[in-house]
């Protein structure tokens, strides 16, 4: 197979690598609220008592009840990562040669905007929503190392999402929602990868359960969403020349939410989430991912108009210590020290992030609220196999402004 052709599957596998890198706040390759204007304060923990309606849309449908009126956010937010890879041995098929380097690609901007609305003047016991997400987006770059033959890539990724939810008893309500992903990639090599764009459906369902008027459970099923990216990669020559697809699944997710009000005079909310990630059943990930739990636990104390938040995440490392060779249909060479390569663009192993930040009520003008947030992820350096070490650490700052019409 000429080098050009080998290359060309190597943009596969780094492709799919770029995301967590460069949103390294993820779990995974998906954000769960961790960049929403308020549970971004509180680690991303909303599927019981969500503090913005935001999270609601993009994560448990059914607590979208808990909001009235017409409600209006434009929010976003800058997640900032350092990526320091290091490859001792080639890869000759690839021209990769030994490197220790850090990426150059800047950090990555993420919008989320969205619009709720109460049914009940409509004598409907319900809500519906509708959002603009910003499930990924960013790069990673070493093109100024000549040793690793041009690495950079580039991917967004945007989910158009709505939510239906209707309350079946006065504390039992009930969600499911549709998102239409866009995303768009281009792939790391000039010349055999250009920008494409692909489509998928995703759907959602979700309970939420007051116990008592302080204390609600949550809980929400969420389905793969396939991608197709056609004719990603062109390649040269050998027995598969011309253009491939690549194929991408983001997976399955379980979340399972508790909150409780009643402390401190009602004023501290403690919120705790539990995630479940079956990576091992998605196209592309099942060969360099595991199936991967994740803890987010986020408090907010309410001093009337301001409220002050604070969160931690736990998030168990994805990253397989036994990779296969099949990523979206296409296999690279060099074997399993490509994959491993490829495993240490992949900067999601940093186990512990922490949140805070603050909410203001009727900010210059009645019903006019502002939600500001970061957070930061701890440095952690793994070792992929006998070749390939990376370091990461990263930041994120975002805030959000949002409307509320009776």
């Amino acid at each position: 197979m000429r080098q050009s052709a080998c290359i060309a599957i190597v943009a596969a596998v780094l492709w799919s690598c770029w995301l967590t890198g460069a949103n390294a706040q993820s779990i995974g390759i998906e954000l769960h609220n961790t960049l929403m204007p308020a549970s971004g304060a509180m680690a991303g923990a909303s599927i019981a008592r969500p503090q913005d309606f935001l999270s609601s849309i993009n994560g448990n449908p059914a607590s979208l009840t808990q909001y009235s009126g017409t409600q209006f956010t434009f929010s976003g937010a800058w997640a900032e990562p350092t990526i320091d890879m290091t490859q001792t041995a080639p890869l000759p098929l690839v021209g990769v040669t030994p490197f220790a380097a850090k990426s150059t690609a800047p950090g990555s901007p993420m919008g989320n905007i969205g619009v709720m609305q109460d049914l009940s003047p409509l004598g409907l016991p319900g809500r519906m929503g509708i959002a603009f997400i910003s499930a990924a987006g960013g790069a990673t770059d070493f093109r100024h190392v000549p040793a690793s033959n041009g690495t950079n890539t580039a991917l967004q990724v945007f989910e158009m999402t709505n939510t239906v939810a209707i309350d079946i008893t006065e504390r039992l309500s009930f969600g499911a929602g549709v998102s239409l992903g866009i995303a768009l990639f281009d792939g790391p090599f000039v010349g055999l990868g250009g920008m494409t764009p692909a489509y998928a459906l995703r759907g959602v369902t979700g309970l939420n359960y007051a116990v008592t008027d302080a204390t609600n459970l949550g809980v929400y099923y969420q389905s793969k969403q396939a991608f197709n990216f056609d004719n990603a990669i062109q390649f040269a020559a050998g027995p598969i020349a011309g253009p491939q697809d690549v194929k991408m699944d983001l997976p399955r997710n379980v979340g399972i939410g508790v909150s409780n009000r009643a402390l401190a005079d009602g004023r501290l909310l403690v919120a705790a989430d539990f995630l479940y990630k079956n990576w091992d059943d998605a196209q592309l990930y099942s060969a360099i991912y595991r199936d991967q739990w994740a803890f987010q636990f986020g408090t907010q104390y309410d001093l009337g108009r301001v409220k002050l938040r604070a969160g931690y995440m736990f998030a168990q490392n994805p990253l397989d210590p036994a990779p296969s060779l099949g990523l979206g249909g296409v296999a690279p060479p060099d074997g399993i020290p490509a994959v491993r390569y490829a495993q240490g663009l992949l900067a999601v192993a940093n186990p512990h992030r922490l949140s805070f930040g603050v909410g203001m009520q009727d900010v210059m003008l009645p019903g006019l609220d502002l939600d500001v947030m970061a957070g930061g992820m701890f440095r952690n350096t793994e070792q992929l196999g006998p070749a390939t070490t990376v370091s990461t650490v990263s930041y994120w700052i975002g805030g959000g402004m949002t409307w509320r019409f009776k």
